[in-house]
């Protein structure tokens, strides 16, 4: 199980964070919840997409332009809404065995997942107040656990 070094916005430290089911990652040094958003591939994918919280995967390509408009929303997103969503990226030319299996069409692609399940799925570079919108009927229900 492979882990992403994800960096605490609040101290600076540098925290190992694995796939996990259950709770969500809190900063070792201070405590804080940690924005939950990692690179995924076929080896990862299935354990990623299984959260306590809402999983966003994010269907992208090196190539594609408004796939890299819409990453500063979803950092964003990740950090606003730390212990309570987590964003997933998936290369889909690196992987294309898992974008097949969700039939992406068009990239960027926004699928949610709740309990390892897709829930829903937005296409296209929507601008961060979208995106916020779209989230938020799913981020109400959720309530993440720390760890």
């Amino acid at each position: 199980m492979a882990a992403t070094i994800v960096t605490c916005p609040h101290c600076g430290k540098k925290n190992r964070v694995k796939p996990v089911a259950q709770g969500v990652p809190r900063c070792a040094n201070c405590h804080n919840l940690l924005p939950w958003m990692v690179d995924a591939d076929s080896s990862s994918f299935d354990d990623e997409i299984n959260a306590s919280v809402p999983v966003v995967v994010d269907f992208w390509a090196e190539w594609c332009g408004p796939c890299k408009m819409i990453e500063p929303a979803l950092k964003a997103l990740a950090e606003e809404d730390a212990g309570r969503l987590k964003i997933v990226r998936l290369n889909v030319d690196e992987n294309p065995d898992i974008a097949a299996r969700f039939e992406v069409q068009g990239i960027p692609l926004l699928v949610l997942f709740r309990d390892g399940n897709e829930a829903d799925r937005l296409v296209g570079a929507a601008p961060k107040p979208r995106l916020e919108q779209w989230l938020e009927p799913h981020l109400g229900a959720a309530t993440g656990a720390g760890t």
